[in-house]
Formats: C-alpha cells, sequence, structure tokens
C-alpha cells in the first residue's frame, strides 16, 4: 500500500536527525539532515513550493525513515557515514578519495629539509598546502631551491661528510660538511616558510639579482634560467586579493547544477593570494554541500583558517565537524558582501564553467537534447518521455493580423518541416486566451489529417503564457477529447512552469537546468516563427492598402501583384515588362503603376 505521507509525518518528532528517502524497490535515493526532523520533512511532503533538485527527487519518493541524533553534528556526522554506505543517487558525493600533496618541513630536526607528503600527522611539522591540480608541486620545489640555500638530499647528518655538486654551485649551504651552525641555517628555513606563507617579495627580489649579475657577466644561458624562475614566479604566486591581510587563508566552495551534471569549485586562497582552484563534476546533486566539504577535509586534512560557502544549510554543525579534523579552530562563514563575496561569485562562476564545458562537444549537445528531453521529463513527472514538444504562442497588434505559430522539437532539436502556421478566424478584437483556444481545437482536430506533422501525435504540448494561456489550452482539449495528452505553460515574466495536472501550483526550474533551457529555446522558436509570420501578414496587407490607393488598382489586382512580388519595394524594383507578366496585367498598366509607384 502507498505510504500516507500526512499520517505518518504527525509521528516524526522534533529533534536534529537524519532521514532516508526511499524509492519503489525500497533503495535510498537520498540522505539528509535536519535541525528539526518533523519540520524539514514537512518542507518536503506538505509545501507546494519546492527547489526543483527536491521535486525531481520527490517524483520518485515512496517512503522515508530517519533516525534521530543527539545533535545537528553528530547528524552530519551520521549523514555522511550513511552516504558513504548507501551512495544515493540524488547526494553530492565525493567519487574518489585522492589526497593532495602537501609540503612539510619538520622543525624538530638540526637542519630541516623540505618533503612532499600526502597525508598530515600530528608530529609537530609544519605543513603547507593541499596543493590542487592547479599548482605544480615540482615547480614550488624548483622555486625554493633556486632561492634558497637548502638541502634537497637525504644524508644522514650525524657526522660530517664530503658535500655535494650544489653547495658549488651556491645552491645548498651544506650542513652535510659540518661547516654551517643551525642557527645560520634555520635563518635559511624561516625565509622557505615565509614564502609558502605568501611572502615572496624576498624570492622575487634574489631572483632578478641574480639574472642581474650573470647577465652582467655575460653569461646569459644561466640569466635566462633565473628569468624563466620569475616568470614561474610570477605564474605561481596570484596577485594579492584585494583587502585581504597577507596572513589570511581562506578555502571557498561554491556548487552549480544544470539538473544532470553539477559542479563543486574550491578556492584556495594562501597568504592573502589566490594560489589554486579545482573543479570536481559528478553525476549526481543534492540540497546542500555540507556532507561534500567533510569528505574532502576526511582526506586532506584543513590548513585553512576560514571556510567560505553558501551551499550549506547550518553552519555551526559542519563547522564543528571540521574542527574535529584540525588541530586548530577554523570558521565557516557565508559571506554577504566585500571580498569574501567576491571570491565565493569566481568560485560559483568556476563551477558553471565547469558543468557547461562538461565533457566533449558531443556530449554537451546530447545532454542540451536528449539530456535535457529526460530531465524534463523526471522533473514535471510526466508519464512519457516528451520526445516530441509542440509549442504555441499568438502574435497581433491591437487585435488586428492575428496569427499563431505551432513549433515542434523531436528528442531536443527543432523539426522544422513540421511547423506549421494558423490565422485566427473566429476572435474578435485583442483575446491571447481564446485565440489560444481556437488554435489548439483546430490543431487537435487534425489528427486523422493527411499532413504528417498534424497526423502526429504530440507526447507534450507547451503554451507561451501562464495560468490564463493554460486554463482555456485545458479547454480546448477537453472539447476535443484530448485530455490523455501532457500539457503545460511557460510563464514568460518570471520563466515559471504550470502544468495541466494542477494549474494552480507554479513549478520553479533553476535558470542553469537543461530542462528549463530546452523549454526556453522551444517558447523562444515559437515566438520568433509567430512574429515573422505577423510581420509578414502585416506587411502583406499594408502593401495591398497602399496599392489600392493607387487609380485602377482593385483589391484583387493588389493580391495578384503582392503574391507574385511579395512587397511594394520589390514592385518598385522590377521592369514594366516583368510586372506585365503577371496574368491580368497589360503593359501600359504596368507603366503607369510603376510611375504612381515611383
Amino acid at each position: 500500500m502507498p505510504v500516507d505521507f500526512k499520517e505518518k509525518l504527525k509521528d516524526v518528532p522534533s529533534s536534529p536527525g537524519v532521514y532516508l528517502m526511499l524509492d519503489k524497490d525500497g533503495t535510498v535515493i537520498y540522505v539528509g539532515k535536519a535541525k528539526v526532523l518533523k519540520n524539514r520533512l514537512k518542507n518536503y511532503f506538505q509545501n507546494s513550493e519546492k527547489r526543483i533538485n527536491a521535486l525531481a527527487m520527490l517524483n520518485h519518493v515512496e517512503d522515508f525513515r530517519y533516525i534521530i541524533c543527539q545533535s545537528e553534528t553528530d547528524a552530519l556526522l551520521t549523514e555522511n557515514n550513511l552516504i558513504k554506505k548507501y551512495s544515493p543517487k540524488y547526494n553530492i558525493l565525493l567519487k574518489d578519495d585522492k589526497s593532495y600533496p602537501f609540503l612539510r618541513i619538520d622543525l624538530k630536526e638540526k637542519y630541516p629539509d623540505i618533503r612532499l607528503v600526502r597525508k598530515l600527522k600530528d608530529d609537530g611539522a609544519r605543513y603547507f598546502g593541499p596543493y590542487m591540480q592547479s599548482v605544480n608541486i615540482r615547480d614550488i620545489f624548483d622555486l625554493i631551491h633556486t632561492a634558497f640555500k637548502v638541502r634537497d638530499c637525504k644524508r644522514d647528518l650525524s657526522s660530517p661528510s664530503r658535500p655535494c655538486l650544489n653547495m658549488h654551485l651556491d645552491k645548498c649551504l651544506a650542513p652535510c660538511s659540518g661547516n654551517v651552525s643551525e642557527e645560520e641555517y634555520r635563518k635559511e628555513i624561516d625565509k622557505v616558510i615565509e614564502f609558502l606563507k605568501g611572502k615572496d617579495s624576498d624570492v622575487e627580489t634574489i631572483l632578478r639579482e641574480r639574472m642581474t649579475h650573470f647577465a652582467a657577466e655575460e653569461n646569459y644561458e644561466v640569466a635566462l634560467t633565473y628569468r624563466n624562475k620569475l616568470e614561474l614566479l610570477d605564474k605561481l604566486v596570484r596577485k594579492q586579493v584585494s583587502s585581504l591581510p597577507q596572513d589570511y587563508n581562506l578555502d571557498i566552495f561554491a556548487l552549480e547544477t544544470n539538473g544532470i551534471i553539477s559542479a563543486v569549485n574550491m578556492l584556495n586562497v594562501r597568504g592573502g593570494k589566490l594560489v589554486g582552484s579545482e573543479n570536481f563534476t559528478m553525476n549526481c546533486f543534492g540540497e546542500d554541500i555540507s556532507s561534500y566539504i567533510y569528505q574532502f577535509y576526511e582526506n586532506n586534512p584543513p590548513l585553512c583558517d576560514e571556510i567560505v560557502t553558501d551551499g550549506v544549510g547550518d553552519t555551526s554543525s559542519l563547522e564543528e565537524a571540521i574542527n574535529s579534523l584540525s588541530e586548530k579552530k577554523i570558521r565557516v562563514t557565508v559571506p554577504k558582501q566585500g571580498t569574501r563575496k567576491t571570491l565565493l561569485d569566481t568560485a560559483h562562476k568556476n563551477a558553471y564553467d565547469a558543468v557547461v564545458k562538461y565533457g566533449t562537444q558531443e556530449d554537451r549537445k546530447e545532454l542540451r537534447t536528449k539530456g535535457a528531453v529526460s530531465e524534463l521529463q523526471k522533473i514535471l513527472n510526466l508519464k512519457s518521455l516528451p520526445s516530441r514538444i509542440e509549442c504555441y504562442d499568438i502574435s497581433h497588434i491591437s487585435g488586428t493580423d492575428k496569427v499563431a505559430s505551432m513549433v515542434v522539437f523531436e528528442n531536443g532539436v527543432p523539426k522544422k518541416s513540421h511547423y506549421r502556421k494558423f490565422k485566427i478566424k473566429t476572435v474578435e478584437g485583442n483575446n491571447d486566451f481564446a485565440c489560444m483556444k481556437e488554435v489548439l481545437i483546430r490543431r487537435l482536430s487534425k489528427f486523422d489529417d493527411e499532413d504528417e506533422s498534424f497526423s502526429s501525435v504530440p507526447d507534450l504540448l507547451l503554451i507561451d503564457g501562464g495560468k490564463g494561456q493554460l486554463t482555456y489550452a485545458l479547454e480546448a482539449q477537453k472539447e476535443t477529447g484530448c485530455e490523455n495528452i501532457e500539457i503545460c505553460s511557460l510563464a514568460e515574466s518570471d520563466e515559471i512552469v504550470f502544468l495541466g495536472t494542477d494549474p494552480k501550483t507554479p513549478v520553479y526550474i533553476s535558470k542553469d537546468n537543461v530542462a528549463l533551457q530546452l523549454i526556453q529555446r522551444v517558447r523562444d522558436e515559437a515566438h520568433r516563427f509567430a512574429i515573422t509570420f505577423h510581420r509578414n501578414l502585416r506587411s502583406k496587407h499594408l502593401s495591398e492598402t497602399k496599392l489600392t490607393e493607387i487609380p485602377g488598382v482593385g483589391k484583387k489586382t493588389a493580391m495578384k501583384l503582392i503574391k507574385a512580388f511579395g512587397s511594394i519595394e520589390e514592385i518598385k524594383h522590377k521592369s514594366a515588362e516583368e510586372i506585365a507578366a503577371v496574368d491580368g496585367i497589360s503593359l501600359n498598366f504596368a507603366k503607369k503603376l510603376l510611375s504612381e509607384l515611383k
């Protein structure tokens, strides 16, 4: 038996917890957390307005379960464990457990070196990173060992030994020789730490001085090496982020989705500079990215001071969970203005770009067409795949020359050979609603027509307009006995969809969703086709009217001329002989006509 959600909601407690949405097979398709379980679940099953990703998920929900937790933080941790366990279709999910590289300096050693590591340990060493794919960690190493005289070997320094070539190239203080004090070497390591914290001016000075020195000695090959290092430094060390102090370390997360593909962008600010960016694309989506952020830091312990995002429902529980993974307190903020908001907007742009450019060009075309058709069925909960969509629009000026267009998209692609035009016959004055009803009655009565377009049965009728146009379209369906054909309307003012099954309840679809973009393209094409037909018809009527004002030209003659040449302007550019070729037009009359027009 179907679950009575209204009755089941009565037993849900007002406690923090986790809820699991189940489909008809009992498969967990979504896991969420809530500060108040009862309120959150009521939002799903009782409110009329829902976010579109929730609506798409709810179309497949047959039951739900919940787990009571002690706090919101416990709920977040439990949610994360359940997501890992079930890999639900509608959750944002970290697909792999990739760890990013860090740089490690152990200051407890007498002569520390700089090491590349993938895991952080609670060993008292200094760690820097993580370094995203946009930053080549080997380039960082190269810069450090070019600008600073620190060792890059793993020699045993317990007793002096013969120094390697790096000392003779003035690239290392050679602690292996026993001729450098710990204090002198520590000063060099301190410079490295300052560089990794974002203070790059000293490195730039060192590299520029060495480049100038070798150029002055006409050792241009070595000078060129240092010039290349300066270019590398400029590439690696981004411009100072406006209004951020040099000691600020931020991680910024932003989510974008088109309903099928989702992307999370992460920006890294270290030492007040934007030093890294990476996109994570996936085929699933959810309502917030709290779990995703927590999963990321499980694999890459946080070294930032602050996490900036707007994709979480509750910052305090995420903050508490993240701090359980860190040795220091980290804030989670949702900025409304200022530099952090600008950085967050930048992350959103990067995430959106990743969504738009996901896959090959063929993949993107498939996503915009067949993928969008499939997404539209899911979002609107249509009985069948809307492979053939017919869209209708009305065009006129103050009730004159009223026309309608019918455009056809099959599998998300225009089928122009099936486009059709209508002149409104029965409606007087300016009444778009009645015009829409007339056109649909005429169209829905033609399924036995020899015209291939009219004999084809649409999977979805799309009406350009709001609730008013849809109401009259439903009347046309009822009068023609075609109520089994699914229908919806798209209100242009707010881009809101109204369904024929529930005309009073609006459906809000994200502007980035491929399903909305598809029906917008269909609607815009119907609008263009209707306006073009109206303009041509109006131009023809105006031309006919101007011709009948010429002595000797009647309505029938004017219609013949317009049919032959299209407009008065075209007639003006014809010769008398060409005009006389029209049936019923003499050469003398053609000459007089041209004289009058010119």
